[in-house]
């Protein structure tokens, strides 16, 4: 027989328990673009020493981001195509732009550093669509008179996966070439002319910083801490403009997200004299009743705090925050559209 102490130290140690795993760390999951991976895993890491709750994120893609949270088998997706309003309502989704970045084209060109490289619009896409082979070819060199370019073969670059970051170059490359746009045009894949393929962006890294004579596009965050050769780009203005925040600031600026349905907004070749012409958004795409409500708050509750406490990190990674009117239009939207089982909103 178990005494009268005894039994209140079992009730004791039971409800220790029970407290324990009532405290127990929160995890959420989330799945896709590789562009924004920099950004999330440091506001993951900082919101898990704040709050004790882990933020799970797979890079994988924006093509795969899409798929699992239109399976519902991760808490959030990520996607830097956005979808249409007409896409998230058959798939019971909202989205928002989360923070904003560039894709910038890499080089591995000898002699050739960081800033270096003048290209346009036109000469890209004839790169990429292989007409122009060498790295001293006339269009080249036009575009950098006082530069030495090699008489090295161009190896292009590509991602092999579904990327959104794939989207946003095809994208610009679509609005600057109508030869391309009619032979390949845009989406998170297409059929590549030539080149070889590397998963994420941090494959296209690596292979990039592997081939002499190699081009290729990434996130710039990837292109910095891969020290990697950034190529200056020739904008809609007809100005020489480097990569970075400034030109990704300049570039969103103006971006009415006001009037966008479902916020579907594109900033590649905006107007500006600074602006950056690969600018893009990257989004969270979150069900509108998800099966897991506990989880889908903590997810709210992660993005929430990343855009009150999560802008020096991104601007230490060369990403650009939301501007405070947007994210204003952001929270009305989870406010409005999140909903529990009962159809009570998660958010009050």
């Amino acid at each position: 027989m178990i005494s009268k102490c005894s039994r209140c130290i079992v009730a004791a140690v039971l409800a220790a328990i029970l407290s324990a795993q009532g405290a127990r760390a929160l995890d959420i999951s989330g799945a896709g673009a590789t562009f924004p991976l920099p950004v999330y895993a440091k506001w993951a890491q900082s919101y898990s020493e704040e709050t004790g709750n882990r933020v799970n994120y797979q890079s994988i893609g924006s093509g795969g981001g899409i798929r699992q949270i239109k399976a519902r088998t991760v808490t959030f997706g990520a996607s830097d195509q956005p979808l249409t309003a007409k896409e998230l309502e058959a798939a019971g989704l909202i989205q928002w732009p989360q923070v904003v970045g560039g894709v910038t084209p890499v080089v591995n060109v000898e002699g050739i550093k960081s800033g270096e490289l003048v290209l346009d619009g036109q000469t890209l896409a004839r790169i990429f669509l292989g007409e122009i082979k060498s790295w001293d070819d006339p269009a080249i060199r036009a575009l950098n008179p006082k530069t030495q370019l090699p008489a090295t073969p161009i190896v292009v670059v590509h991602r092999s996966d579904g990327s959104g970051t794939t989207f946003c170059f095809t994208d610009y490359l679509s609005r600057v070439s109508a030869e391309w746009k009619e032979k390949v045009g845009e989406n998170v894949t297409v059929e590549w002319p030539l080149g070889l393929g590397a998963r994420g962006n941090e494959g296209v890294a690596i292979n990039v910083a592997a081939a002499k004579g190699a081009i290729g596009y990434v996130e710039y965050a990837y292109a910095k801490q891969g020290k990697l050769a950034a190529v200056n780009l020739v904008n809609r203005d007809g100005k020489i403009v480097a990569p970075g925040r400034e030109s990704f600031e300049a570039a969103a600026a103006n971006a009415d997200w006001e009037s966008a349905p479902g916020f579907f907004r594109l900033l590649t070749e905006q107007a500006g004299a600074r602006s950056w012409p690969i600018a893009a958004a990257t989004f969270i795409l979150l069900p509108k009743q998800p099966k897991d409500a506990a989880a889908a708050l903590e997810a709210l509750k992660f993005f929430d705090w990343a855009f009150s406490k999560g802008a020096a990190a991104a601007e230490e990674l060369d990403f650009e925050p939301m501007p405070a009117s947007v994210v204003t239009l952001i929270r009305k939207s989870w406010a409005a559209n999140v909903k529990d089982a009962n159809g009570k909103p998660l958010l009050n």
